[in-house]
């Protein structure tokens, strides 16, 4: 619990701004939360709240009933046929970096997907397009998330078999996707999109140079006289340091 809770609050309390709201995108206590749900106007994530619809079976599994092991087969099939389906929908708006299906039941959590984009005007993009489309009967409402992080987003007790509060938890309980299967998607989507490929290696080559403009932008570093003590004369020059102090 403590951990929990250090995830969520940090070292110190905000009493205005919803931390559930800012680290999972949603909150159980939704428009009567007291604090403040700071929606951004724009995100590299979207939120689809409440898309996905868990077959028959796999609420009985979560009500702990036995269900026979074909019946678990065909659950996971279903799931992996809408994972495919809505990623190569997505895919079409731009380099989908991330789709996330909740398996939580609480209301403000459950069949919410997130789906993060490489960048802001992509996930726009999608945002726009999909917003007021039907899937299955019902129509696909989208709004900007804040979660960017899943690692933070995410509970890692769920992810280590053994979350104590069940579906009801209010971190995410994301729905399992081989590493496979999601890397066959992830080729299928540069297959058909090589564009995103190239827009891809361009990033990561910006992002390389970013960190090595930050790792050399210390005054004592950007200068050529600068040289790494070794371990002996940082020794040497903390004990110089002891002597003028008397200790």
């Amino acid at each position: 619990m403590a951990d929990r809770l250090s995830r969520i609050y940090g070292t110190e309390e905000d009493k205005v701004n919803c931390p559930f709201y800012f680290k999972i995108g949603a909150c159980r206590h939704g428009d009567r939360c007291t604090r403040l749900h700071n929606k951004p106007l724009c995100s590299q994530t979207i939120l689809m709240p409440h898309m996905y619809e868990n077959p028959a079976v796999a609420l009985a599994m979560f009500e702990g009933t036995k269900v026979p092991e074909k019946a678990i087969r065909e659950a996971i099939r279903h799931f992996e046929d809408f994972f495919e389906e809505v990623w190569l929908e997505l895919s079409n708006y731009g380099e989908l970096l991330e789709l996330s299906v909740c398996d939580n039941m609480g209301d403000h959590l459950i069949g919410n997907i997130y789906a993060k984009f490489a960048s802001e005007e992509e996930a726009e993009l999608a945002a726009r397009s999909l917003n007021g489309r039907y899937y299955s009967g019902r129509v696909i409402t989208t709004e900007f998330s804040p979660v960017t992080d899943f690692k933070e987003a995410r509970c890692r007790q769920y992810d280590e078999g053994n979350c104590d509060r069940g579906g009801y938890c209010n971190f995410m309980h994301l729905k399992h996707i081989s590493r496979s299967f999601k890397k066959s998607l992830q080729h299928q989507m540069y297959y058909e999109h090589p564009e995103y490929k190239k827009k891809r290696a361009t990033r990561l080559k910006d992002e390389a140079k970013a960190r090595k403009a930050l790792e050399y932008s210390s005054p004592r570093k950007a200068s050529p006289e600068y040289k790494r003590q070794s371990s002996a004369e940082r020794r040497a020059m903390i004990d110089s340091w002891n002597r003028k102090e008397g200790r």
